[in-house]
């Protein structure tokens, strides 16, 4: 019988599913409702030792919606970390671990470049009893005169040293949330690894512009005709986060062994998650999905995750962690196998040439040229049975 518990940095778990940092975890009703449909960890929101500096905007939040209209498929918030007082989450932070001993509360942390600032911020929030931290050190928007968030996470080698002052002063594991605004994520996952980092979460939200009004001439969301460049979330921003996790794994696998990876971004469905822990995380997280869909989401993301693994006959999530990165390679290696694969068909004349191989540039036709386009695309993709599977890992029986 499989099973979701899991044990992360000795944190133990009754699944992998997190509340991810933001407004599903903005006090503690919301993290209480978290953890009462049966979430298995949760990241407050950001807390900082000042907060009177933060001042949230409304509108804040704007929408991608699908063809239908009815769906959102593509999520900007330019909202900040918590405007409540540091003194309020110390009492909600003690007020949640009596409610709920047994359950992984993480405070999320973020300061300026000062090491007695960090210092102060996590000794006070882990006096609280919270069971680990998390770094942001990705934010997108908001406060970057301040040299915070991402102005922060972007640098390496600050990574490291505020990494390094968090190592000195914690007594709880902590995690370092990488920003995906930027050219290699793997540069401050190194650094903060580095520094100490007992694991990586990410990814952070991208920035954008969702959108401009074609009635007004207004870009969105509009606060009184303007507007800020925010983070982009939910389903849309899946396949850069899927990258970014691969990328990151493979910098733990070969470089940090026994680090962890929380993951996170557009993930809504217990496939979702079968696809990230199948490139390496050992945690997922959600913050735009329960915006959406409400905390109870996760009942069925659990479902989807342990038929996923009966499917398989995986027993635990360590059973297909990571099992997926052993099919990255290189394009020039593609080629290689492709070669290879063509040369073994010509030799039994019964078999049937792949229509890729004769497919060159100067084979596209404007006639057919959406019909060309669909015939060079996948077909199989990941997903609850009855859609097409992936071949078996190498070894498997």
């Amino acid at each position: 019988m499989p099973t979701l518990a899991t044990t992360v940095d000795g944190l133990k778990l009754p699944n992998p599913f997190i509340i991810a940092s933001g407004p599903p975890s903005t006090n503690l009703n919301v993290i209480s409702r978290a953890f009462k449909e049966g979430w298995g960890a949760v990241v407050a929101k950001t807390v900082s030792l000042d907060a009177t500096k933060v001042v949230n905007v409304t509108p804040r939040y704007g929408k991608l919606l699908a063809g239908d209209g009815k769906e959102a498929i593509g999520w900007e918030n330019i909202e900040l970390i918590s405007d409540r007082p540091l003194s309020l989450w110390e009492d909600e932070f003690k007020r949640c671990k009596d409610l709920f001993p047994d359950r992984v509360l993480i405070a999320s942390i973020m300061e300026e470049f000062e090491q007695s600032r960090w210092a102060e911020l996590v000794e006070r929030v882990q006096a609280c009893g919270v069971d680990a931290l998390e770094l942001n050190l990705s934010c997108p928007h908001g406060l970057p005169e301040r040299k915070m968030g991402a102005a922060m996470g972007q640098e390496p080698d600050i990574v490291q040293e505020v990494c390094r002052w968090v190592k000195a002063a914690a007594k709880v594991p902590f995690w370092a949330k990488m920003t995906p605004n930027i050219t290699h994520i793997e540069d401050p996952s190194r650094a903060a690894l580095r520094g100490g980092a007992n694991g990586i979460a990410a990814i952070n939200t991208i920035r954008c512009v969702i959108g401009v009004n074609l009635e007004t001439l207004r870009p969105e969301p509009t606060v009184h005709g303007y507007t800020t460049p925010g983070g982009y979330s939910s389903r849309a921003i899946k396949p850069i986060a899927l990258r970014m996790a691969m990328e990151i794994a493979q910098v733990i696998r070969q470089e940090f062994p026994g680090r962890s990876l929380s993951a996170m971004g557009g993930i809504e469905s217990g496939h979702d998650a079968a696809e990230f822990i199948l490139l390496g995380a050992d945690t997922v997280q959600v913050c735009t999905g329960v915006m959406k869909f409400g905390h109870e989401m996760v009942r069925p993301m659990c479902d989807e995750l342990l038929a996923f693994m009966a499917r398989h006959q995986f027993e635990t999530l360590a059973d297909f962690k990571g099992k997926s990165l052993d099919y990255f390679t290189t394009h020039a290696d593609l080629v290689k196998r492709q070669s290879e694969h063509h040369a073994a068909q010509k030799a039994h004349p019964s078999a049937t040439l792949s229509q890729q191989m004769h497919h060159a540039d100067g084979d596209w036709s404007g006639d057919d040229f959406v019909k060309q386009s669909h015939a060079l695309a996948q077909t199989g993709q990941s997903g609850p049975a009855g859609k097409t599977e992936p071949p078996p890992h190498p070894g498997a029986n």
